[in-house]
């Protein structure tokens, strides 16, 4: 097979509810976040982020493993601290995209997500996972403590947690990591395509515009004093009551109705 025949690295699919799905697509690599893959990612999540009528992104991988982090051999083939930084920049970069994205990002775990590869797990909105799937960021196993990976797990696990897993290296089971606050929901591996879709119905029953609004104060309010948090979080609730959205919701609720959102709930 000729280098132009073979399968795209991202795979991308939009249904016409809306729904984006972007599938890591190098299982031999075991869908290690390489420069490449890092660069279709941005790439794909600008183009969600572009979509006005887009609700949802599931983020999913083919194969056993969903994301084995960063290839270290295309590390260890560049040793040095210009590549280094350029790199892990890249990398911080398309994470922030994931959370800047107007819309809720899931992920679908089905396997492995280790080091950068767990770090995507925490980063995404919601995720849901399969029974079998392990969490880990065991970079120190090699002398590399995971450090931009600690930043969002950090944010979804208490602090010793985060610092066990990241000092020892050890794995957590899919339960355990449901238990700790990393991944939301764990299911059977022939139930997680169901499970991953009723969080998007459900979220697809909601209007666009108040998610959009509520998830970008979500995640700058999470970073500020508590006095700011609640001036800052008053104001977008104050501009999202405003919305046709909130006052037909509200308007429906004095009226014992179902609210007449347009379609899309925009």
């Amino acid at each position: 097979m000729s280098m132009s025949e073979q399968e795209p690295i991202l795979l991308h699919q939009r249904d016409a509810r809306g729904v984006h799905t972007l599938t890591l697509n190098t299982p031999k690599t075991f869908n290690a976040l390489s420069e490449a893959m890092l660069a279709a990612l941005s790439a794909k999540l600008d183009e969600v982020a572009a979509d006005e009528a887009g609700r949802v992104l599931v983020i999913a991988a083919a194969g056993k493993a969903f994301c084995a982090g960063h290839n270290l051999k295309e590390m260890r083939a560049n040793p040095s601290l210009a590549y280094y930084q350029q790199l892990f920049a890249q990398c911080s970069r398309m994470m922030l995209q994931i959370q800047r994205l107007p819309v809720p990002v899931i992920a679908r775990v089905q396997g492995l997500a280790t080091a950068a590869g767990c770090q995507l797990v925490a980063q995404c909105d919601l995720a849901v996972a399969a029974e079998e799937a392990r969490f880990g960021v065991n970079g120190i196993d090699v002398g590399l403590f995971c450090a931009t990976p600690s930043v969002p797990l950090v944010r979804n696990v208490p602090t010793k947690v985060a610092m066990e897993m990241l000092l020892t290296g050890e794995f957590i089971s899919a339960r355990e990591a449901h238990a700790r606050g990393l991944v939301n929901r764990v299911v059977p591996l022939d139930a997680l395509d169901a499970e991953v879709e009723r969080l998007v119905t459900s979220i697809l029953a909601k209007p666009r515009a108040a998610i959009a609004m509520g998830k970008a104060v979500f995640y700058q309010h999470r970073e500020t004093g508590i006095e700011a948090a609640y001036q800052l979080a008053g104001q977008t609730m104050a501009c999202n009551m405003m919305h046709e959205v909130a006052q037909e919701g509200v308007q429906a609720f004095i009226e014992k109705r179902a609210p007449a959102w347009r379609q899309g709930g925009a």
